[in-house]
């Protein structure tokens, strides 16, 4: 004589996990500093950082949710890298916009250093003119 069947245990179902309303940062790198805010009334998605005080703000429709606001935002802003990328490619490459970094002082050849006058060229402390023998 067989076993009686067991009742098979009906599956669980699994529970979808909320999807963020808080993200990293593109621009200071903070962790869960930026918040997202929707009004979907006014058809409004609205990000900012509260590190940075960065901002982003953009069109949603009723289906939208606070991670495709922020995907707009990661698209935007390397639409801006992109374009700013192909803008500087028409540049020179040793190109440096003045007051940048890189750029060499500018000196005034009008100063006169009285030291090196007085020592023969030989200017600063400690340094002995070869010209003057003293034995």
């Amino acid at each position: 004589m067989g076993k009686r069947k067991k009742a098979a245990k009906a599956p669980t179902k699994k529970k979808n996990e909320p999807l963020a309303t808080t993200f990293p940062c593109l621009f200071c790198n903070h962790e869960k500093s930026v918040t997202a805010k929707i009004d979907k009334k006014a058809g409004v998605g609205h990000l900012s950082c509260k590190v940075c005080d960065q901002s982003f703000s953009c069109s949603i429709n009723y289906l939208s949710l606070p991670v495709d606001v922020y995907s707009e935002w990661v698209d935007a802003c390397d639409t801006v890298a992109q374009e700013n990328k192909e803008a500087n490619a028409n540049r020179p490459r040793n190109f440096v916009p003045p007051g940048q970094a890189g750029e060499p002082e500018r000196v005034d050849d009008d100063l006169d250093d009285e030291d090196a006058d007085r020592h023969n060229g030989y200017g600063g402390e400690g340094i002995v003119d070869d010209d003057e023998d003293d034995y």
